[in-house]
């Protein structure tokens, strides 16, 4: 069989084929709309790993295992495996290989990450290239769109949704001066903001102190706006120095 020829191009697209890729596509989407909802709930408390992130490796690793139940369409149904070869463990290989790809690209500096979103989207095209690979070209086209349309929309919806917006700190005291942690406390919430205790961390340099910490926001709309927040700052007895910015942790 000519396997250029259209007889053999058209089995990739007979019903059977196709009812299996939409089969696959049924479960990549619950996947995503599963891993959304966990992302929102990390994204609510301002974490750096939100709904893109959650919903691009739920449904890719979703889709990588729902294709191994069905080895008898894979190429077609045309293509014979031959022993000893097992494509489950190329699989393996790809997929472990692009997410050392993909740690590559997350960049962390204090209280701030970026690149999530970007490595699972690397990790997630992988699982498209694998499915094209084995032709599911339908389930294929079908997961690139939803990657698409969850790294293009999703953020917006995030925005959207309700969620508590996070400031990174560093206040540098004055030297000998003795800050007081109640104080602190009492100060941001003064601000719309509670400290967030575990990323409390204290550094004494030559009788001088130095807290980093962050801050969340009460509500939405409680927050004082971070320029806002910055003239309060500069006016605050003992503080020498200050940096402010926005934090996901």
């Amino acid at each position: 069989m000519n396997i250029l020829g259209l007889q053999s191009l058209a089995v990739y697209w007979s019903k059977p084929e196709l009812a299996i890729n939409f089969f696959i596509f049924i479960n990549v989407l619950g996947a995503l709309l599963l891993g959304l909802i966990i992302g929102y709930e990390r994204s609510y408390h301002g974490r750096a790993a939100g709904m893109r992130t959650y919903g691009l490796v739920c449904m890719a690793s979703a889709a990588l295992t729902v294709i191994a139940g069905y080895p008898n369409y894979w190429y077609g149904g045309i293509a014979a495996i031959s022993p000893g070869v097992d494509p489950t463990r190329v699989i393996q290989g790809i997929v472990t290989g692009i997410g050392f790809l993909g740690a590559g690209v997350i960049m962390k500096e204090g209280f701030n990450i970026s690149g999530l979103s970007t490595a699972a989207s690397i990790w997630t095209s992988s699982a498209i290239g694998v499915m094209m690979g084995v032709g599911f070209y339908g389930a294929a086209i079908l997961l690139a769109l939803l990657s698409v349309i969850c790294m293009m929309w999703v953020s917006q919806l995030e925005n959207w949704l309700p969620s508590h917006k996070e400031l990174a700190l560093t206040l540098q005291f004055r030297k000998g001066f003795i800050p007081n942690e109640q104080v602190v406390r009492k100060m941001m919430l003064e601000y719309g903001y509670q400290l967030s205790a575990e990323s409390l961390s204290i550094i004494l340099k030559e009788e001088q102190s130095e807290w980093r910490f962050v801050v969340i926001a009460l509500g939405r709309n409680s927050g004082m706006p971070l320029e806002e927040l910055a003239h309060q700052l500069r006016q605050l007895e003992g503080i020498e120095n200050f940096a402010l910015s926005h934090a996901k942790n």
